[in-house]
């Protein structure tokens, strides 16, 4: 059993839809932040659920590892074939295969991304509300079990995915979950393949709940004289009801590097990115609302934006924050990281986070959906230079242990990937070791997306 041997049978059931070029690899084998150039031995484009169970069966019988691929903007190397094998592309299978508008719900093949799927609900008066900023696969978002901006609202993709149909390590082909609002009929299968970063098999079909689009929109952002202001008024907002669909924070550095790379004109303090959601009358109150929250902490400069164009040029903006962040070091590596805490820890974390990065010899951002309590930090170093490989990853365990001691977790929407399989224990303990006891159950040839989230052998 080899992976050249699974590689040959699969070319004799894909043929032109599997490819070895030099190019087809390496796109396959790249990441979105720090991780070396990882190709897989192989990249197949299977169409149907149906040659994707023959994919399973193939590379099981041959022992080959397999890794689901969707648009590769996964931040902690999940995607990456570290241990050779086949990468499955799922980009071929981008269908809305049914939109039960009645019931508010849809069904999808994994490989659409967010926006091609709410371009395809405009119709309907509904729309698919997780924005993890990328426009990412709804496949990779389920797997990774994504957030984003307007997770403060409307919930993760956990909250988000009512039933699947995934393809296990031993070929065979189930269905969890249902079109059902809710059940008590045995395991949470959906809820354990949501999150587990193709470890326990291949999504092919996913039922997604849908909103009604709101009567109207309002965006808004305003400047703060420092960071712990910004901080205590999120948390003044969300304990007193206000209800926010999108409220993020940036810092002094973030505010800069939008200012180089999208040529906006922000002071160079920390601002909050807001908006609301609602009837006419209950968007302008809920704004109301907070403008006098943030007034009490010295916000200035809050700019409303109704307008679909500007309200777009403002999350434009906020998406690109991670290519924004590069901008302060324009050639340097990038550290992205993220952490979750408690919203009431939510200015300590932050604060402790921002003294840490003062300290670098090296720039770095904060940003993030601090609605929830999540936050990112970005830090751009020299992965030539030794010494600031090891500062940006102490960096790194240090955040990860202030959201441990603050009661929070290690990532709030990243995921673990194999750039977070260190912190598993401290965070889980012995809880890891039944997760491992999961993968060795359903994978014991450990064939998929080996090297990621638990250790099994």
């Amino acid at each position: 059993m080899t992976i050249d041997a699974a590689v040959t049978e699969l070319s004799n059931l894909l043929g032109p839809r599997l490819s070895r070029s030099k190019g087809d690899l390496e796109s396959h084998g790249r990441s979105e932040t720090y991780f070396p150039l990882t190709p897989p031995d192989a990249v197949v484009w299977p169409g149907t659920a149906e040659e994707v169970q023959q994919i399973v069966q193939i590379c099981a019988r041959h022992g080959c590892p397999m890794v689901g691929w969707g648009t590769g903007t996964s931040l902690e190397g999940h995607a990456l074939a570290v241990q050779g094998g086949v990468s499955v592309d799922f980009s071929r299978m981008d269908k809305v295969l049914a939109i039960n508008a009645e019931d508010m719900d849809v069904v999808v093949q994994p490989g659409i991304t967010r926006e091609a799927l709410n371009l395809e609900l405009r119709a309907t008066g509904l729309f698919f509300p997780v924005d993890p900023g990328a426009n990412a696969s709804l496949g990779g978002m389920a797997m990774t079990r994504a957030s984003g901006t307007t997770a403060v609202r409307y919930g993760t993709m956990r909250d988000n995915v009512m039933g699947l149909r995934a393809v296990l390590a031993d070929g065979r082909m189930i269905h969890a979950g249902s079109r059902a609002r809710k059940s008590s009929a045995g395991y949470d299968l959906t809820a354990l393949m949501v999150g587990s970063e193709g470890t326990l098999g291949l999504v092919t079909e996913l039922t997604l709940k849908l909103r009604g689009q709101p009567e109207a929109i309002m965006a808004a952002i305003c400047a703060f004289p420092h960071m712990e202001a910004a901080v205590n008024a999120v948390i003044e907002t969300i304990q007193s009801g206000i209800p926010m669909a999108r409220i993020e924070f940036v810092d002094a550095n973030m505010a800069a590097a939008f200012n180089i790379y999208a040529g906006a004109e922000l002071p160079q303090v920390p601002h909050l990115l807001v908006e609301f959601h609602g009837s006419d009358a209950g968007v302008a109150q809920d704004a109301e609302r907070f403008r006098e929250v943030a007034d009490d902490f010295g916000a200035t400069g809050f700019d409303r934006a109704t307008r679909a164009e500007d309200r777009t040029a403002l999350w434009t903006m906020r998406h690109n924050a991670h290519f924004a962040s590069m901008s302060l070091r324009p050639g340097a590596s990038v550290l992205v990281t993220d952490i979750c805490v408690p919203i009431s820890r939510l200015a300590k974390a932050v604060e402790e986070t921002r003294e840490d990065i003062a300290a670098m010899p090296f720039p770095g951002t904060i940003l993030g959906h601090v609605g929830d309590g999540n936050f990112h930090a970005e830090l751009m170093f020299d992965a030539t230079s030794e010494a600031e490989r090891i500062a940006v990853h102490a960096f790194s365990e240090r955040m990860v242990d202030r959201a441990l001691r603050l009661d929070g977790t290690s990532t709030g929407e990243h995921g673990i990937g194999m750039g977070k399989m260190k912190y598993m224990g401290p965070e889980h303990g012995p809880a890891w070791e039944v997760m491992a006891e999961i993968k060795r159950a359903l994978d014991p040839g450990n064939i998929m997306n080996p090297g990621k989230v638990v250790q099994v052998n």
